[in-house]
């Protein structure tokens, strides 16, 4: 399963990449947590561990701050250069991703919509996303839904509930009786995005199965009729 990371901190170290690891630590231990083998009952010998239970997801983390100029480049030319085009395939492939950007002026960064500008609109069309935010002040906790979420929502992609934003308070702060506490709101979106892997894992695989056919097939479609 694949599962990347897509973070726009401008800065190192970044609150954002700060933020986009501790949310890809989530939903890898969910994932984990979700594929554990039951425990057999007392005197039967446990089953072999299937190849999901045997492989760890490790996510793959995309800095833009090290594309910045590579996605320059792309506007210009109208081809991306050969790391741009890594992270693009990368997206592409993707089984999940997480989106992380700071806020600026009330909305992404540039740097962020820039990047998803060069990416195919198509690419991301019924893969699970999960959006996330940081910036200085909770004032602008809404710009994940009236900014991050339509732009996803156009590219086709499905974005989980819970959108995840970290204003500077939210570092140290455990919530209050009104508002969840970081950790929580990370532990719910993981959830989230764990459960959709999950559940997209297997059609898409049988989606890709059933593309492939066989050679065999291939040479008896082109064969005259009798």
């Amino acid at each position: 399963m694949k599962l990347v990371v897509v973070t726009a901190g401008l800065t190192q170290p970044s609150s954002t990449r700060l933020l986009a690891d501790r949310l890809a630590e989530a939903v890898t231990r969910r994932l984990a947590e979700q594929e554990a083998p039951e425990e057999p009952a007392a005197g039967r010998v446990p089953p072999p561990a299937g190849p999901a239970e045997l492989a760890a997801v490790e996510p793959r983390v995309i800095e833009l701050r090290e594309l910045a100029v590579d996605v320059a480049h792309a506007f210009v030319t109208g081809f991306p250069g050969a790391r741009l085009r890594a992270a693009i395939e990368a997206v592409t492939e993707a089984d999940g991703i997480i989106a992380v950007t700071p806020i600026f002026s009330g909305s992404y960064s540039g740097l962020f919509k820039s990047f998803f500008d060069v990416v195919d609109n198509t690419a991301l069309a019924g893969k699970p996303v999960l959006i996330a935010a940081t910036g200085g002040t909770a004032r602008h906790s809404l710009s994940l839904e009236h900014a991050l979420r339509p732009l996803f929502a156009y590219l086709r992609a499905v974005v989980v509930p819970t959108a995840v934003y970290a204003a500077a308070e939210d570092w140290g702060g455990a919530g209050d009786a009104f508002t969840d506490g970081l950790g929580e709101r990370i532990e719910r979106a993981a959830g989230e995005l764990a459960d959709l892997l999950r559940h997209r894992a297997p059609s898409a695989r049988a989606e890709q199965e059933e593309s492939v056919v066989p050679f065999e097939e291939q040479l008896a479609a082109l064969r005259p009729p009798h």
